[in-house]
């Protein structure tokens, strides 16, 4: 699959999915992969930031991502970047770190997820929790500290 029929599949499967603020989960997706273009990403990590939470959300499945002609580096970085129930931060984290790849991804991921204006239009309660959430994760993955 090249980026333009990546972008598309990610758009669809998540046709009508809203982020915490109601806006369109595409935005996120796109605000993802264009940061990971802008930090120096390539195609096999942009094609990986369109796909980052298809699987998380059960929009796509684990065997569809298997079966999909994308790299087998693509798949991996959407696997690590795939949050697992009941998995504890620290093992997800771990598990990011030893994907090769994976951390800009899930960079870039956080720096949109804790953007202060996305942030801004959610309730102080969950603006504070999610907040604390990104940051301690910045914090298990040895990113620098703010956006």
């Amino acid at each position: 699959m090249d980026l333009a029929e990546v972008e598309a599949t990610a758009r669809a499967a998540h046709a009508g999915q809203t982020d915490k603020a109601g806006r369109p989960y595409a935005e996120h997706l796109q605000a993802v992969a264009e940061g990971v273009r802008r930090r120096g990403g390539d195609e096999e990590q942009i094609a990986a930031a369109w796909l980052h939470d298809a699987v998380e959300d059960d929009k796509l499945s684990r065997a569809w991502l298997e079966g999909a002609a994308l790299t087998r580096r693509t798949k991996d970085i959407v696997l690590a970047v795939t949050k697992r129930s009941g998995e504890p931060p620290e093992d997800y984290a771990a598990r990011v770190l030893a994907t090769p790849g994976a951390l800009l991804v899930k960079e870039a991921d956080l720096a949109h997820n804790a953007d202060p204006a996305r942030l801004a239009v959610l309730d102080e309660a969950t603006g504070t929790r999610l907040t604390a959430k990104y940051t301690r994760m910045r914090a298990l993955l040895g990113l620098e500290a703010g956006v």
